[in-house]
């Protein structure tokens, strides 16, 4: 096992496996330099989960399985697949998630961005941010 140690800004320095790094080719829109990702599972902020970023370790984002607050939520992932030559892969092997607005401290007015999901293929360490177009969901939809 290689480990990475990482300074973050929300939970100071952090080892990790160099195995769980998420590679994300096209960046993060709003942030293309970014490629390397983790995903930090934090007990005391759970079902939260952070999308810690490798390169900038100032960088992080607050994601949550959106099915946890919208049961029937689903994605058409066929454009994702051929988009990132997924083809081979298989959708259990994706994991879906909502990146969530923060409200400074207001719960009732947290909101995660269900047009904008992350994709993560878990077989291949890739990821990507896919956007929706036609809706019925919001880029922020209240999560409480």
């Amino acid at each position: 096992m290689n480990a990475l140690k990482l300074e973050t800004r929300d939970f100071g320095q952090v080892e990790i496996d160099e195995e769980r790094v998420i590679t994300m080719p096209t960046g993060m829109p709003g942030f293309p330099e970014t490629h390397r990702f983790v995903i930090l599972d934090r007990e005391e902020t759970r079902p939260f989960l952070w999308y810690q970023c490798v390169d900038d370790p100032g960088l992080a984002f607050v994601i949550i399985n959106p099915n946890l607050f919208e049961p029937d939520y689903a994605v058409d992932l066929k454009a994702v697949l051929r988009e990132m030559s997924w083809n081979s892969g298989r959708e259990e092997d994706l994991a879906i998630y909502a990146i969530v607005n923060a409200s400074e401290g207001i719960p009732e007015k947290i909101t995660a961005n269900l047009i904008g999901p992350l994709v993560i293929n878990s077989k291949k360490k890739e990821a990507t941010q896919m956007v929706i177009t036609g809706s019925p969901y919001s880029h922020k939809q209240p999560v409480l």
